[in-house]
């Protein structure tokens, strides 16, 4: 497809690897290898990754239509509640929200079209209906919006925190507090495009989190997420000293993973709580562990009863 587009006000000045990042919803090395490969580029003058957009250019969209295989299903994820507006997925690891560039695995709602379920047509295009996410490593609760007006109501909801969602974690190491809440803010890590850190420049992030059971070398929290970060649980409780059990891009000890026989981290959304876009109604819906996670913590419980 091709396709001419002014350059946007808000992205002159920008670096143009990070403009054309910001403007086809991809990563910053997606980016990089669009402009590299001559399929994204500036009309009228030669530009390098690391040049400036300028005001008044026109940036040349020209991307070569690959060709996909048609998107495997998720035919293991199970719907927990269903009407007319909403649904609510119990999603598997290893599931994607929603289709992305380089992502080829199942999506929540690919396999929801599959299974003829009508989605809303609100929303960024090939997002339509998502208010809230998981990522692909995190499994449990995601809701979907069916109708136009839930689409409108529970956004607003999860904009201005009204939806609860609770998750369980298993995170390293001895918690010193029984309860406590993390403020800290969290941004892309300068190191790599898929890691965030808590920095001074991020956008504002508070965890809520109690102890649910103690085993010394690792605890299990429930976690109340007042913001909705990406990857917030994870950098969080790294940033206090305390990673997810099984997930080293945030400093989990490879041998204790190994050990549980985790290949993700141990994070589960284990309750959505919201009210009804139609009728108002306070809804709760809950998940259990899936089995990866519910095997690991019985062999934790089983080490820790042995010391």
């Amino acid at each position: 497809m091709s396709r001419l587009v002014p350059a946007p006000d808000a992205l002159v000045g920008k670096r143009f690897d990070v403009a054309i990042a910001k403007m086809l919803g991809i990563s910053r090395s997606k980016a990089a290898d669009l402009i590299d490969s001559g399929q994204v580029r500036v009309l009228g003058r030669d530009i390098a990754r690391s040049g400036t957009l300028q005001a008044g250019e026109t940036i040349d969209i020209d991307l070569v239509e690959e060709q996909r295989e048609p998107e495997p299903i998720a035919n293991d994820m199970a719907v927990v509640y269903e009407d007319d507006d909403v649904v609510v997925v119990d999603k598997p690891v290893g599931v994607a929200a929603h289709a992305s560039i380089g992502w080829t695995g199942p999506t929540v709602l690919g396999s929801l079209r599959d299974r003829g379920v009508r989605i809303t047509s609100y929303g960024a295009a090939g997002r339509e209906g998502i208010v809230s996410r998981l990522d692909v490593g995190t499994s449990g609760l995601m809701l979907v919006c069916k109708s136009e007006q839930a689409y409108v109501e529970m956004r607003r909801q999860f904009a201005e925190h009204e939806v609860v969602k609770t998750y369980h974690a298993l995170v390293q190491g001895d918690l010193k507090q029984d309860r406590a809440t993390i403020d800290a803010p969290i941004g892309r890590a300068k190191v790599s495009d898929f890691r965030f850190c808590v920095t001074p420049a991020g956008k504002p992030a508070i965890t809520h989190w109690d102890v649910m059971e103690r085993f010394g070398e690792a605890t299990l929290v429930s976690v109340n997420l007042e913001t909705g970060r990406t990857h917030q649980i994870r950098v969080h409780f790294s940033s206090i000293g305390h990673p997810l059990v099984g997930d080293p891009m945030y400093g989990a000890n490879p041998v204790l993973s190994e050990e549980l026989g985790l290949i993700r981290q141990w994070l589960h959304a284990k309750q959505l709580e919201f009210r009804h876009p139609r009728t108002h109604v306070w809804t709760t819906v809950t998940s259990g562990y899936p089995a990866d996670l519910a095997q690991a913590l019985e062999r934790m419980r089983e080490r820790h009863r042995e010391h």
